[in-house]
């Protein structure tokens, strides 16, 4: 019988050979990882044995890379994948752990798990606390700070950190608390804003998360953004990116000018409602492009003309026929085509 296809989508992989990031196709199965050049390839480009493997994540080889997972077979092969977002990441680590956990123990692969009524009061579920940190009534609030000449919006320090923690009875004490923020900041569910909180992960400092109203953070998922103080159109440049992130993740977009499909990372922002799209394999600096959605109108259509697909830069197929597109057409800038 066929493995059974646990998982699919879109990641960024390293290449084993030229070392460079491609987008390709991920499909986890209940003995191992197959990767395709493009969806609708029906032969894998390659296929990585889960059995005995070691999973790291986050995978810190990387400086300039984040959300970055690593995957090490059983004869030493290192496999490098990025996905878009932290809730990502983290959803293709717990399948893959999975995986590999019943391969070990010669049990089917199931995501219920099988130890809910076991407590362990001394272990710390980062995941899930990384969830409540982040509600929007009861979590640590994001502020818009300005410290040495530069505003960092989506933020917070150290100490609101420890503050929350202790008042939700997650830590008994401030070093219970330093250790805990330390954590989540070494999973890389939080990220250093400021000079002093970058010197203290860079330098080795007697904990990575400072208590001190000066060392900032923020969510690796949220709208972080550091301005300076500097011309008015700046400012209005930056307010694109104010709002906060509602979605995230990869479609195919069909482009301007050649029609041709590309895969593009998505961020979906509100007041002001906007969608800025990026180039997966590169940093998530600079968008490639921003769609302003105030007035804009969305339709479903069934149908587009037959276009070629192209993956990482290189033309693959023709007649994409995409069952299901979103058309976002606003005043001023025309039509973007986006499949769900």
């Amino acid at each position: 019988m066929e493995p059974k296809q646990i998982k699919e989508g879109y990641l960024v992989k390293k290449g084993t050979v030229l070392n460079s990031w491609k987008v390709v196709w991920v499909v986890l199965s209940e003995d191992g990882v197959e990767f395709f050049k493009r969806k609708t390839d029906n032969t894998p480009k390659g296929m990585i044995p889960l059995k005995g493997a070691v999973l790291t994540s986050p995978c810190q080889d990387f400086s300039k890379r984040t959300f970055v997972f690593k995957m090490r077979t059983a004869k030493n092969q290192d496999h490098y994948f990025q996905a878009s977002h932290l809730e990502e990441r983290e959803s293709w680590v717990k399948d893959i752990k999975r995986v590999i956990t019943c391969l070990q123990g010669g049990r089917k692969f199931t995501r219920k798990s099988t130890r809910r009524s076991i407590r362990l009061p001394d272990t710390i579920n980062l995941s899930e606390l990384y969830i409540k940190m982040r509600d929007q009534e009861d979590g640590v609030k994001e502020l818009k700070l300005e410290k040495e000449k530069r505003v960092y919006n989506h933020c917070f320090t150290g100490g609101t950190v420890v503050d929350w923690l202790i008042s939700k009875d997650k830590a008994r004490n401030r070093h219970e608390a330093l250790m805990l923020a330390t954590g989540l900041l070494t999973e890389g569910f939080l990220q250093p804003a400021g000079d002093l909180s970058k010197e203290a992960v860079e330098g080795g400092a007697e904990s990575a998360i400072l208590d001190d109203p000066d060392a900032l953070y923020y969510f690796a998922d949220s709208g972080f953004f550091c301005e300076g103080y500097s011309s008015d159109e700046d400012v209005i440049l930056k307010e694109e990116f104010r709002g906060n992130i509602i979605k995230q993740g990869c479609l195919l977009k069909q482009g301007h000018r050649r029609k041709n499909w590309n895969v593009r990372k998505f961020i979906l922002r509100d007041d002001p409602a906007y969608i800025h799209y990026y180039d997966p394999t590169k940093g998530d600096e600079n968008p490639l492009g921003s769609i302003h959605l105030r007035g804009s109108v969305i339709t479903a259509v069934e149908f587009v003309p037959e276009v070629t697909l192209t993956l990482n830069g290189s033309p693959q197929c023709q007649g994409v026929h995409p069952p299901l597109k979103l058309v976002y057409q606003a005043p001023a800038t025309g039509g973007v085509h986006l499949p769900k």
